[in-house]
């Protein structure tokens, strides 16, 4: 299944929750969606990587390892995804468009122009890179590259005419695990939209994810990323 497909699909199902009836997630999830809202600001999109090798283990809980998710509470159904209250934190983002063959190099690439802008500035990183992912369509997606900070500098809105000064997303959350390479993380998104088609959840359109480690290409099997899917 390609990239598209797959995120199209869990922005379908997100889309239907808001919407409509769980009868109508089934037909929803089939077929590509482009959210009206940011999914981390805007329209809800749901981040598929290339199809690849073997699957990652799906949503497994662990608590939050950076400043975006904070006051974590595992859920009843713990062994799947993990409820948690998503805190708000100053940072630096850049937002741009991407194909989905150059997706994963386009946000590591933005995220390395965030911390070099930080480091000429004398900005202190606070935590571990996320990407928002804000609209999808067929041929690619946008996206808002963040990283957060100690501290916004006084006075200022952004570090230069591509890396500005904002807020993380905050909110009600769904925590899941991806481990193994980024060409593989198609199918956690499919065990996303699963679990969220079975429990009926409403999710806002939003959603994120951290880098809790760096990897230099989309095929390196240590990468490790949680997903953050945001909740009505």
């Amino acid at each position: 299944m390609s990239r598209a497909v797959t995120r199209n699909r869990l922005a379908a199902l997100v889309f239907a929750l808001l919407m409509a009836a769980p009868a109508a997630l089934a037909d929803d999830a089939a077929q590509p969606a482009t959210p009206g809202v940011s999914q981390t600001t805007p329209p809800a999109a749901t981040p598929t990587p290339p199809a690849g090798a073997t699957p990652p283990a799906a949503a497994t809980p662990v608590a939050p390892a950076t400043p975006p998710a904070a006051d974590s509470q595992p859920s009843d159904d713990s062994s799947t995804g993990q409820t948690l209250d998503m805190t708000a934190h100053p940072a630096a983002f850049i937002e741009g468009k991407a194909n989905w063959s150059e997706g994963f190099g386009a946000v590591m690439g933005a995220i390395a122009t965030i911390n070099a802008e930080l480091a000429k500035d004398g900005v202190v990183a606070a935590g571990r890179p996320i990407a928002v992912f804000v609209e999808t369509d067929d041929t690619g997606f946008g996206y808002r590259a963040m990283v957060p900070i100690d501290k916004a500098p006084e006075g200022k809105t952004a570090l230069s005419d591509s890396v500005k000064l904002g807020q993380t997303p905050a909110g009600r959350a769904m925590k899941f695990e991806h481990r193994g390479s980024y060409e593989d993380i198609d199918s956690t998104y499919e065990a996303i939209t699963a679990y969220l088609d079975e429990k009926g959840l409403e999710a806002a359109n939003m959603f994120v994810e951290e880098y809790l480690n760096d990897v230099k290409t989309a095929d390196d099997p240590n990468l490790q990323v949680d997903i953050y899917v945001l909740l009505k």
